[in-house]
């Protein structure tokens, strides 16, 4: 793994520990397409050599961690180019998408996902670039950006998201939202759905009830803390997600690539709670010596 230097220890910082790491590396080596080292076109081998996919996936760990420019992570190793093209080939084959159902599901499958109690809410970010889904922030003096709308299971695991512009309102994507549970099969019969203020309205309850669902909705006007409620759970997810510093201020332009970057932290988060989940339960070779 890549080390990043500490300006204020001058030791090595990893991007991530090795306990995550490894197995995440694991999964998106066994989906990634077969490629020969050398291109077909050059029968010899006399040309160099491809990069491999293992750097490339280091590189995109740093991009995502700490939010960097393409220009700065590359190195004698990989190129700016060599990045961007592997990135865009990865997103063809949903590379990072597939990962991220596939831990989904094991979590569902270890610990289970709480999918009777579900939160959502919107999270503004800076997107300084402008791009597909970016928009005037009304907390930002009308600069650029990023609006996402997340749901999350009843302890804070993501399950799904709709990018959009800064300024617009969470209500409106609140469909779109529910939309994504769809992908998760079978759903139990009855869901409570917890929604801030900014839901507030017959429409938002006319929408809920045509689901089937129940809300849970803070009222325009009145103090309640937020603790009142589950609706915490996906303030504390949007708080992860931003700690990846490129999604807390996207660079990128293109709307598939910026669902790449969130697919890839999704997959971070959900393996991750789910090893700190399973430590105290299952036993397994590289368990980590805490959680």
């Amino acid at each position: 793994m890549e080390l990043r230097r500490s300006v204020i220890t001058g030791g090595p910082v990893p991007v991530l520990p090795s306990w995550l790491t490894e197995p995440l590396w694991g999964q998106f080596a066994a989906l990634l397409p077969e490629r020969s080292t050398y291109a077909p076109t050059r029968p010899l081998g006399c040309h160099r050599p491809r990069i491999s996919d293992r750097i490339v996936f280091d590189k995109m760990l740093q991009l995502l961690r700490f939010g960097c420019s393409y220009q700065a992570i590359a190195d004698t190793t990989c190129s700016t180019t060599t990045i961007r093209n592997r990135r865009d080939e990865w997103i063809r084959h949903g590379v990072f998408a597939k990962p991220k159902q596939i831990t989904l599901e094991s979590y569902d499958r270890i610990v289970g996902l709480v999918l009777d109690q579900i939160a959502v809410d919107g999270s503004i970010t800076k997107a300084p670039g402008g791009g597909e889904v970016a928009g005037r922030s009304p907390v930002d003096r009308g600069k650029q950006g990023l609006k996402r709308s997340g749901v999350t299971d009843g302890y804070g695991i993501p399950l799904g998201r709709v990018l959009a512009g800064a300024n617009r309102h969470d209500s409106p994507l609140l469909a779109p939202t529910l939309d994504r549970l769809e992908d998760l099969g079978p759903l139990p019969d009855d869901i409570t759905v917890h929604l801030d203020a900014g839901y507030d309205s017959d429409k938002t309850r006319a929408e809920l009830a045509a689901r089937g669902l129940h809300g849970r909705i803070a009222h325009k006007g009145e103090k309640a803390p937020i603790q009142e409620s589950q609706r915490w759970h996906v303030e504390r997810t949007h708080a992860w997600q931003n700690a990846f510093h490129r999604l807390a201020r996207c660079y990128e332009c293109r709307a598939t690539v910026i669902n790449a970057f969130f697919d890839l932290a999704d997959t971070i988060i959900i393996a991750r709670s789910l090893i700190r989940r399973a430590w105290t339960t299952h036993r397994w070779e590289d368990r980590p010596r805490r959680p």
